[in-house]
């Protein structure tokens, strides 16, 4: 999507605001890097915070959720979430203690998550996340069947109270800790690949796919 996502009360960054980006080209690129997002929820007066392979398909976000989660008791109504997404890009080591920080990428998205009952959106969902895992995956591996797709839970939270913070850039120090005899720098962060691992149950004649040989990040 393209365009911006006018901010509400809820998502409006107030602390450090210059940082603040609600451009959707730019959440939309946050949320297809990352692999990984924390969805926050309440269950009788008790916050949560689950760890959750997601991915985005168009508007909106999907994730996981166990049959057995809290997060899918009395969902008839949906369930009120925010879930939250970061990339840390590089370490930032100022001259004074207090100046140090770190450049990232983050979003948070507010908003009603519903549970997916159609077999083709969930479909639509797996696919998405197999194929944020490595592109190519979805047609090499068995696709679910009638029996997986049913004992299969996913929700799906529309993008549309949402923003993004980030931090960009060199070091800020105080004028006058310039003059301090102290490297300062960024350590540049970032995620990659090693080479991939076999299966010891793996036929040792198929070659390892392309898509996971030269995967980097």
């Amino acid at each position: 999507m393209s365009g911006s996502t006018a901010p509400t009360g809820r998502t409006c960054v107030v602390r450090e605001p210059q940082r603040a980006v609600y451009d959707r080209s730019v959440i939309d690129a946050i949320l297809d890097e990352a692999f990984v997002c924390h969805v926050g929820f309440t269950v009788d007066s008790q916050t949560f915070v689950i760890p959750t392979m997601f991915a985005r398909v168009g508007d909106s976000i999907y994730f996981h959720g166990s049959a057995a989660s809290r997060m899918l008791r009395n969902l008839s109504d949906g369930l009120s979430v925010c879930i939250t997404v970061t990339l840390a890009d590089g370490l930032i080591l100022a001259r004074s203690v207090f100046n140090h920080s770190m450049n990232y990428r983050s979003v948070v998205a507010l908003g009603v998550a519903q549970l997916v009952d159609a077999p083709t959106e969930k479909l639509e969902a797996l696919r998405a996340f197999t194929e944020k895992i490595l592109p190519g995956r979805w047609n090499d591996a068995r696709q679910p069947n009638e029996k997986e797709l049913k004992a299969t839970s996913i929700l799906k939270l529309p993008l549309t109270e949402v923003s993004a913070k980030v931090r960009t850039g060199p070091v800020e120090d105080d004028l006058d800790d310039y003059a301090l005899k102290v490297w300062a720098g960024i350590v540049p962060l970032r995620l990659v690949a090693d080479a991939p691992i076999r299966d010891e149950r793996c036929d040792p004649s198929l070659p390892v796919p392309a898509y996971a040989a030269n995967f980097r990040k």
